[in-house]
């Protein structure tokens, strides 16, 4: 009896190790393919292409230069006297309409009377010498008539010296009467006043400033500005690669940095026929008139002005985005039931946004703008120290 149990009890044992190795074959098994499913979803990507496109477009094309600068006053004056004194009598303050002629300050100077006089003195002077010439002239001459032919030649000399006494007489007059007129033009000068009608932009004086103090070093100070605002203009530089594209009479837009909305038409009305160069640039002064004035524009203000260099009507266009380049030429790819093909075209101007297509395509075509190629990886992961549980084992309890 106890040998059939003892039997018994190894064919369990034996069978219970046999099953043990089958499963751990299965285990085997099952990781090998759980892992290389892991690996291959991991790794497995999907590309789709995506197109971004736009429709040809048949209409008007406008070419320009965008540059930038500033509005000037095209009608001013700087009212700076020649002559030296105190400054008396201020009429007029920043902002103040004047008319020509109209006063503006007056100079206190007390040596500009004494100057006058001293000038009057000496054209007075230089009268009275011609005078004593002419006199001198005319005894030399009857001396020189009535001498005997000895006494001739010396008297020849002494007529000749009378002569040009008097020559020197009146280049004297002339002198002096020219050092008169400027004495008494700048004693008339003591009172300051506007040479054209406008408006008074700047004044850097005040009563009492000696005006030879007005200079600082190398820099200086201009005592007042006038300037006539309803001769409001735009100047822009224009660099040497866009100066060949510029013309008067060209339209020109404008907007204001400062005044949002405001959009203003005008015309080139003057070029400049040399350029500056600064940091290596040649550029030039573009003048651009204004065909309205508006209140709120004043002078130095910023202006961005886009001249209109030209003009294509009735003309198929593609934005810039859709135009490639290769050793042929300029191609687009046109979008046809999903499938993209490529069109050699032959092109004419462009803006900064649009190009004027001459021949290859049609208007309406579905040129491409854009190729987005959109890539998605999608990865299985596992979690640490896991597995595949058996019943009965790892951490079950034996019996």
């Amino acid at each position: 009896m106890s040998n059939e149990i003892a039997q018994t009890k190894k064919e369990k044992i034996l069978s219970f190790i046999k099953t043990r190795k089958y499963l751990s074959i299965a285990i085997v098994f099952i990781l090998i393919v759980g892992g290389y499913y892991w690996y291959s979803k991991s790794k497995s990507v999907s590309t789709a292409v995506q197109y971004k496109t736009a429709a040809a477009e048949k209409g008007t094309l406008t070419v320009s230069v965008s540059e930038s600068g500033n509005i000037i006053v095209d009608s001013s004056a700087n009212i700076d006297p020649t002559i030296t004194g105190t400054v008396n009598n201020l009429s007029v303050a920043v902002g103040d309409k004047v008319k020509r002629g109209q006063l503006l300050f007056e100079i206190k100077n007390d040596d500009l009377n004494a100057n006058v006089t001293r000038a009057y003195s000496s054209y007075l002077q230089s009268l009275s010498s011609l005078e004593s010439a002419k006199s001198a002239k005319k005894d030399a001459k009857t001396n020189y008539d009535n001498a005997s032919s000895s006494e001739k030649p010396s008297l020849k000399n002494k007529l000749e010296a009378a002569k040009t006494s008097i020559t020197v007489a009146e280049e004297n007059i002339k002198y002096a009467s020219e050092n008169l007129q400027i004495e008494r033009n700048n004693y008339s000068d003591r009172k300051v006043t506007a040479p054209i009608d406008g408006t008074v932009n700047a004044i850097n004086i005040k009563n009492g400033d000696d005006l030879s103090k007005l200079s600082s070093g190398s820099s200086r100070q201009v005592p007042m500005i006038i300037g006539d605002l309803s001769t409001l203009k735009a100047q822009v530089q224009v660099n040497e690669v866009d100066i060949s594209k510029i013309s008067i009479g060209q339209k020109v837009m404008m907007t204001f940095d400062a005044i949002d909305g405001l959009n203003v038409s005008g015309k080139v009305e003057k070029m400049d026929s040399l350029g500056t160069l600064s940091q290596g640039v040649v550029s030039y002064n573009i003048t651009i008139s204004l065909d309205t004035l508006d209140s709120r524009i004043k002078p130095e203000m910023t202006v961005t002005a886009a001249i209109i260099t030209d003009v294509k009507q009735d003309v198929v266009t593609v934005p810039n985005s859709a135009m490639k380049t290769d050793g042929n030429g300029n191609y687009v790819e046109i979008l046809n039931n999903g499938i993209s093909e490529q069109k050699t075209v032959k092109v004419g101007v462009a803006n900064n946004t649009d190009t004027e297509i001459i021949s290859g395509i049609n208007a309406g075509d579905n040129v491409i703008t854009q190729t987005i190629n959109s890539t998605a990886t999608a990865t299985t992961t596992s979690s640490s120290g896991g597995g595949v549980r058996i019943p009965g084992f790892g951490g079950g309890g034996r019996d």
